[in-house]
């Protein structure tokens, strides 16, 4: 059983829903990321997902994608995020995953990406790139290691599909609430409760909703159907903000906001 197990089966036993915050690796720096890391953490999440810098992201929108930019023109490497990272998860009390392009993960070579991951405290990976028709031989990898293997469906998944990737899952379900891109959204579209009311009738994987939520309003009309919500821009954005406000103003701005949010999740 992976962290990423035994943190959802701990929330289930306690009728609580998870949190889990996004947080791009080395902006705008590598210690930075930790203090972030931990300041969320203390506040409640639950897990957070640390995305791994990629220069073409397959679904993150522009607030990500910058973030992503800024790290790469610093020349950052895998390896160094995952140094930094072995010395951030001995201190953190949430499992940390990766949200990883399979392009990096296939030139790292699948064993030595989970070896490597695994040995930095990391506790699985969302590969939102991954086809589930080419996903066997990673799953069986992830599955032997407890490594969670954390995939995607859409809105516009068609739902034979959907329970197909149910099956090659671990850990949770990345259900992503709207077609297109990561981003803070307005409104999120209504239907996305009865797809995932559908889906989890017909899987043991928790199901936890991303993609556009930023507002305790979205939370609160996701978290009936959801067994945790997954936040990325309106973070990420408030990083970006660190040159102009300062390290210190930022992290209060980010604990508010998760303490708002978590509120939300479990009210």
């Amino acid at each position: 059983m992976s962290a990423v197990d035994t943190t959802f089966e701990t929330l289930r036993s306690q009728g609580r829903k998870a949190f889990l915050p996004f947080v791009t690796a080395g902006d705008p720096n590598l210690n930075f990321t930790g203090k972030v890391l931990k300041e969320l953490i203390s506040r409640g999440a639950s897990l957070c997902e640390l995305g791994i810098p990629y220069s073409d992201p397959i679904a993150d929108g522009p607030v990500i994608q910058a973030s992503y930019t800024r790290v790469l023109d610093q020349n950052q490497k895998l390896a160094d995020i995952l140094k930094a990272a072995q010395t951030w998860t001995t201190e953190l009390s949430a499992p940390i995953v990766s949200m990883v392009s399979y392009s990096i993960i296939h030139r790292q070579g699948l064993e030595n990406y989970v070896t490597s991951a695994k040995a930095a405290g990391i506790a699985g990976a969302i590969v939102p790139d991954l086809l589930v028709e080419e996903s066997a031989a990673f799953a069986e990898i992830c599955r032997r290691e407890d490594f969670s293997l954390i995939q995607l469906v859409t809105p516009t998944t068609p739902r034979e599909r959907a329970l197909q990737i149910c099956e090659t899952s671990t850990g949770f379900l990345y259900f992503v609430s709207v077609t297109g891109i990561t981003g803070e959204r307005t409104e999120l579209p209504p239907e996305v409760v009865e797809q995932v009311g559908w889906l989890k009738a017909r899987t043991d994987l928790p199901i936890c909703i991303g993609f556009g939520i930023s507002k305790p309003e979205h939370v609160k009309m996701l978290a009936p159907v959801a067994d945790g919500l997954i936040v990325g821009s309106a973070i990420v954005r408030k990083i970006a903000e660190v040159e102009e406000k300062g390290e210190q103003a930022v992290l209060a701005e980010i604990g508010a906001l998760a303490d708002e949010l978590i509120t939300a999740i479990n009210s």
